[in-house]
């Protein structure tokens, strides 16, 4: 894995050097920003795999979000598909919430472990339908199916994630209205969806240049470096994932210093 993300590493560097530097929307660093969302989901999925497989018990619907929220966008905002690894642990998170260990194998469901089942898929139902017109037919993504799925994230996970599907989705839903409207007149763009926008590539254009280095060039990533993707990143999108590439980078520069 880590001779891929190499070899991924060279071959950006390389198209970055045909285009002449990496800038915003160019070849290079939307390949960057790919490679970026891959490690985060890496990273998340060592931490969260390992657990399932040594601690079961010990999942959390925080871990589960986690994880989630990370493959949800190593697929570019689709839907994680059944028995993938979020599913997996946000199966063992609602069972953790709900039983005990014993009756995991001794006993039925308990009534709330059930219903908090019930509420995920419901979810992923909303979200594999969303997620599809998202990746096909962005244009008609309705407000009503952004809603639908807005509220079944929330009963499901007790929040909506910034950046996350649903959001995504009402997003999209904003840009779709704006062009009905620019037909009869020139809107100006909503300046809430604008600032989320700018924060994204804020974080994107640092993640590239970081992921560049963490790949090509590991000892000389620095503290600043780290520090100013780790506070991108929590602007972006609200939280910083355990074991995405801020972490990441924040454990390099720690060896580092240690070398």
């Amino acid at each position: 894995m880590a001779s891929n993300r190499t070899e991924a590493g060279h071959v950006i560097s390389e198209v970055a050097q045909d285009e002449g530097g990496t800038t915003k929307g160019s070849k290079s660093a939307q390949m960057q920003s790919e490679l970026t969302k891959q490690r985060n989901f890496e990273g998340t999925a060592a931490n969260v795999g390992s657990k399932l497989e040594t601690a079961p018990g010990s999942i959390t619907k925080e871990d589960a979000q986690a994880v989630h929220r990370a493959e949800s966008r190593a697929l570019h905002g689709q839907q994680p598909p059944s028995g993938s690894l979020s599913s997996q642990a946000q199966h063992e998170a609602a069972v953790n919430e709900g039983t005990t260990s014993a009756s995991r194998t001794a006993a039925p469901l308990d009534p709330t472990v059930q219903s908090q089942m019930d509420r995920q898929a419901n979810y992923e139902d909303a979200a594999s339908k969303v997620g599809s017109k998202l990746v096909n037919e962005p244009g008609n993504v309705t407000k009503e199916e952004a809603d639908l799925l807005h509220s079944r994230e929330q009963r499901a996970f007790g929040t909506t994630e910034q950046g996350g599907l649903a959001a995504q989705a009402q997003h999209q839903v904003a840009e779709n209205e704006g062009a009905t409207t620019s037909r009869s007149y020139a809107a100006p763009p909503n300046p809430n969806l604008q600032s989320q926008t700018d924060r994204q590539a804020n974080y994107e254009n640092v993640a590239a240049d970081v992921g560049n280095k963490l790949t090509n060039e590991p000892g000389n990533v620095t503290k600043e470096e780290a520090d100013l993707l780790h506070g991108r990143e929590q602007r972006a999108f609200g939280h910083t994932e355990k074991g995405g590439l801020a972490a990441q980078a924040q454990h390099q520069v720690a060896e580092n210093d240690k070398a």
